[in-house]
């Protein structure tokens, strides 16, 4: 009857060891998969004991036995064995985005950092900042004055540091939203490698996960903001069931977002596009209106939605992947660590970066009604893999090293 009747105990394998683990109820895929998170507040030596129970029958191999040590989030309890942990972790062997990132820099020549980095990008962005990890300690200095995301990086170094022995390295990045580096390989002088949240066609920044899904992960049941896991639990009715229409929220920050809205008055059988909040063109909220918030859940009432930029590659991406509707992404020069693993037409449906053919992919989409749900789908999977909590941390590691 919709409701779910499994139960998840998840406890210190040993009697003799006590520690508090928070579960909430499963999430329901609903594809016929529950995804189960927890949260412990406290260590195990021993290990967990995980029972899935429907009703109070024991299901597929339950009770899993998890063998410990198992350590909470915050213990400095660090792996010294990295090939060890990312054996545990199951990380790839390669991360095609690194790779590509680092055929710039065969060689990195430390001196000429930091000496041309603070010069040439600090004070023109403003955003950079200079971290030495030493002895598995992290250390870090800002350079200039808007680095206030730097909280995001830190607080993923810092888990990190507790859970594996990072290497001894230094490196400068930028916490602003544009990539910086511009140069080519074979410009004299080269490019030097900084690290940024998010790439471009013309940049040569080297590419982390961005800090919203990073602090999404480290957030996920510390804090009330939706998570990538917990979009997954959330993907509103049935395919069936959802609105025929593609569906945009955002604010006015790039003026393919305002052509947006004059489409969807036009075409409001085809298109519901709406803009919450005016900051760059102030001037236009008189004429195109301004929408109320929407509660992200809501959604995946619809069954297509509208990927357009913000000021660089629109970080809600990856949530909208983890639903369950067909994503139409512009054609972008920007690009997030994760997208090298996906095709249009397979995992999402290519829009130019004008627009001028979004009404006609809208109408091949009603008009294809299983084809786009089966490109929906394998977008939804193909996120389910990349954007595991594991794999940011596999990620940030492999950088590092």
């Amino acid at each position: 009857s919709g409701r779910t009747q499994f139960k998840v105990v998840i406890k210190a394998l040993s009697p003799k060891e006590v520690t508090r683990i928070y579960t909430p109820r499963p999430l329901d895929r609903n594809d016929g998969t529950f995804l189960m998170r927890y949260r412990m507040y406290g260590s195990v030596t021993k290990g967990l004991k995980i029972e899935i129970l429907y009703g109070d029958e024991h299901v597929a191999q339950s009770p899993y036995i998890l063998k410990g040590p198992v350590y909470h989030e915050y213990c400095d309890c660090p792996e010294e064995d990295p090939e060890v942990w990312q054996n545990v972790l199951s990380c790839p062997s390669q991360e095609p985005q690194i790779t590509k990132d680092f055929i710039s820099f065969p060689t990195i020549d430390l001196q000429r950092m930091f000496k041309e980095i603070p010069a040439k990008f600090s004070q023109t962005r403003g955003a950079i900042v200079h971290y030495t990890i030493l002895d598995n300690h992290i250390y870090r200095r800002s350079l200039g004055k808007y680095t206030d995301f730097k909280m995001f990086s830190d607080e993923m170094f810092l888990s990190l540091a507790r859970k594996v022995r990072l290497p001894d390295v230094e490196f400068y990045l930028n916490v602003g939203d544009w990539p910086v580096e511009h140069r080519k390989a074979n410009d004299t002088p080269g490019p030097i490698p900084v690290i940024s949240w998010c790439g471009s066609v013309d940049s040569r920044d080297i590419v982390l996960p961005t800090y919203d899904v990073t602090h999404s992960t480290l957030e996920t049941l510390r804090g009330v903001t939706n998570d990538l896991l917990s979009i997954q639990g959330n993907t509103g009715p049935f395919w069936e069931n959802k609105t025929e229409q593609a569906l945009f929220r955002g604010r006015d920050s790039r003026e393919e977002r305002l052509h947006l809205v004059k489409l969807s008055k036009e075409n409001p059988e085809l298109l519901d596009a709406g803009i919450t909040g005016y900051f760059f063109f102030r001037e236009k909220e008189k004429e195109l209106g301004k929408v109320q918030l929407m509660g992200f859940f809501d959604f995946f009432k619809y069954k297509y939605q509208v990927n357009v930029d913000g000021t660089v590659a629109a970080y809600r991406f990856p949530y909208l992947l983890l639903g369950d509707s067909l994503i139409l992404k512009q054609d972008s020069r920007y690009y997030e660590h994760f997208y090298i693993g996906l095709k249009p037409w397979k995992h999402y449906v290519p829009v130019k970066r004008n627009l001028e053919d979004l009404l006609e992919k809208i109408k091949w989409a009603k008009a294809n009604d299983e084809e786009a749900r089966k490109i929906a789908k394998e977008g939804q999977l193909m996120a389910r893999e990349l954007l595991q909590p594991h794999r940011f941390y596999c990620y940030y590691y492999k950088v590092l090293q």
